[in-house]
């Protein structure tokens, strides 16, 4: 098969036109309520790439009206894929990040046509699918001739993809080698093919797009200066919950929890060259790291803090709260580390052991909240609702667990099935040995977006935060 450098010679340009592209994601406008009853009016709109679990949420931003202030994550494997395919292949590379500049459709769709792209590559999930799948046959109407190629954790379940849209490939996991290849020519299903370790320090550093890379944001933990900037130090997680989206699809390919889960990390030259470089372009005010979890081992951690006592710029991560010592934590403090993320998912250790398979100890837990605040940081748990096998008791214990605690924020969502994952798995395995007291009983209810399932929650168990616009 001819690449499209070889089917464009001849012409005045033999370098194809390729889009990364994370396009609109408008579902409806409508009005809300407070909870001291004072009635808001919002869009309903969804988040995809940069997010774990991509949902839908209210937002204050309409259609080609940005504005500041919602949550709204980095769009990372799009960003590396972009910088990379633009370095290996000499490709002219760009990428459209719709989401963050809360971009119409008639927008977006102007464009494309304008842009007169070969090849689009999209990422997609389940929870954004059937919408993206639309969107995609509304572009191949409009333009035939473009070669559309579909990323993402939606790539677990490829057979489908090529069943429900017109795409001539399906890159499996994080997709820097799969976008090279695509644009030499391949087609079809093309499989997980990681960065190695060595392969990812050497690489370029990520897309930021210079108008819309001050966008970008989250605002928790606390203590968070905008603009600021989302970034990894790190790739993969060796941990196995059960919902989680991202050591399960694109950094590893472990459906069931039983395979191998690597982690990468970068080296503190490179995060020193391209943090001075962000900081240099966008004058970030702080950083947050939202690696699946920063602080695997204290080395690597050390190593950050060297980095960031560099630079001197306020910092936040994404942790667990078991993984370093307590004088980590300090040094994390000391190198500028305001505060941290920390996903506990249920305060029942029932579950925990048992369900999400987390191997952690709550009450050790519990301890690192303390310490964290004794330290000064700020800290946001993270939670999760219902879990295959949860009752409705196990719930109130987390609700109960946290209240115990001096959390600064706290995210408490509904716990989505998305595609690759062992709680996809169990849907048509039934059980899995990893997980024992995971049920698909009567009280379990499927759904593929969690902020969704949470305000379903809300409503019917008094479980959960009230969704408001804009919230993490």
């Amino acid at each position: 098969m001819l690449s499209l450098f070889e089917r464009k010679a001849g012409s005045l340009s033999s370098r194809p036109r390729v889009l990364f592209a994370n396009p609109p994601w408008w579902l409806s406008p409508g009005r809300g309520r407070r909870p001291d009853g004072a009635e808001f009016d919002y869009w309903l709109a969804g988040v995809r790439a940069g997010s774990r679990w991509p949902f839908t949420l209210p937002t204050f931003c309409a259609p080609d009206n940005f504005r500041f202030g919602g949550y709204l994550p980095y769009p990372f494997f799009l960003g590396y894929a972009a910088s990379y395919a633009r370095a290996k292949t000499g490709a002219d590379v760009v990428l459209r990040d719709s989401i963050a500049m809360r971009e119409s459709y008639d927008r977006f769709l102007a464009f494309v046509a304008a842009g007169r792209f070969d090849i689009m590559f999209f990422e997609s999930a389940t929870p954004s699918w059937e919408h993206d799948s639309a969107l995609i046959r509304r572009i191949k109407a409009l333009h035939p001739d473009m070669k559309i190629a579909v990323t993402g954790p939606i790539a677990s379940v490829a057979e489908r993809v090529f069943k429900e849209a017109p795409v001539a490939a399906v890159i499996r996991g994080e997709y820097e080698k799969g976008s090279v290849r695509v644009i030499e020519g391949a087609e079809g299903l093309i499989d997980f093919d990681l960065l190695t370790e060595e392969e990812m320090n050497a690489a370029p550093i990520p897309h930021y797009d210079q108008k819309i890379g001050h966008r970008y944001w989250d605002s928790n933990p606390k203590g968070q200066k905008p603009p600021h900037a989302q970034v990894w130090s790190s790739r993969g997680c060796p941990y196995k919950c059960i919902f989680c989206v991202w050591p399960a699809t694109m950094t590893g390919n472990d459906p069931d929890g039983t395979r191998k889960r690597s982690v990468r990390q970068y080296s503190a030259d490179y995060m020193e060259a391209f943090l001075t470089e962000l900081i240099g372009r966008f004058q970030y005010r702080s950083i947050y790291f939202d690696d699946d979890t920063f602080n695997l081992g204290d080395r690597h951690v050390l190593a950050m803090c060297g980095v960031m006592t560099k630079l001197g710029v306020p910092w936040s991560a994404m942790c667990r709260a078991d993984t370093i010592k307590p004088d980590t934590w300090k040094a994390m403090r000391d190198s500028g580390c305001f505060g941290v993320k920390i996903g506990f998912e249920s305060g029942n250790q029932h579950v925990v052991d048992n369900i999400v398979n987390k191997r952690l100890d709550l009450e050790a837990a519990r301890e690192t909240v303390h310490l964290l605040k004794r330290l000064g940081m700020t800290v946001h748990g993270t939670f999760t609702y219902g879990l295959p096998g949860e009752t409705r008791e196990q719930m109130l214990d987390t609700k109960r667990f946290i209240a115990s605690l001096d959390f600064d924020s706290v995210q408490e969502s509904g716990t989505a099935e998305i595609e690759g994952t062992p709680l996809h798995t169990l849907a048509s395995a039934g059980e899995l040995k990893r997980y024992k007291a995971a049920r698909l009983d009567e009280d379990y209810e499927r759904d593929t977006d969690g902020a969704r399932k949470a305000r379903r929650l809300v409503s019917q168990l008094q479980i959960g935060p009230t969704a408001q616009p804009d919230s993490d």
